[in-house]
């Protein structure tokens, strides 16, 4: 019994350890835009409950039939947020990653004139605050 609770209590001290740097990597520019979204998912759904950097890896990675010239958000920016990505004319994008990128998500003006022409373009309309704030918080722990 002795080493399955020892197991047990290491396997939740890495989950801990994991889950803090994750929150670690989420500066008060990306939080303050994160409490925005979040404040608006809750306004829209009152049984919202948070967002996922799961949901957000998915959402990044989707395959959305909206342009099939663009289908993805990693079409541009690559399926790894840490590498550099390329518009479809070939500028160059900083990486997405909050790691790589600091500044990055903590201009909410900036965020949503972004997230306003990509999400047309890639789904064709407007992301809701739950994708969004999804997104940033899957972004902000890479």
């Amino acid at each position: 019994m002795k080493p399955f609770f020892s197991l047990a209590l290491s396997v939740i001290a890495v989950s801990l350890l994991s889950t803090l740097g994750a929150i670690a990597a989420v500066g008060p520019g990306q939080q303050a835009v994160i409490d925005h979204y979040a404040a608006a998912a809750k306004a829209s759904d009152p049984a919202f409950k948070g967002f996922s950097a799961d949901r957000g890896k998915a959402f990044f990675l989707a395959k959305h039939s909206a342009n099939p010239d663009t289908p993805s958000c990693s079409t541009c920016h690559t399926t790894d947020p840490k590498q550099m990505g390329q518009t479809r004319v070939g500028k160059a994008i900083d990486p997405m990653a909050v790691s790589v990128s600091p500044q990055r998500f903590t201009d909410l003006d900036k965020v949503e004139l972004w997230f306003r022409r990509n999400c047309n373009t890639v789904l064709g309309r407007e992301c809701t605050a739950q994708e969004k704030g999804d997104y940033v918080t899957f972004l902000a722990t890479q």
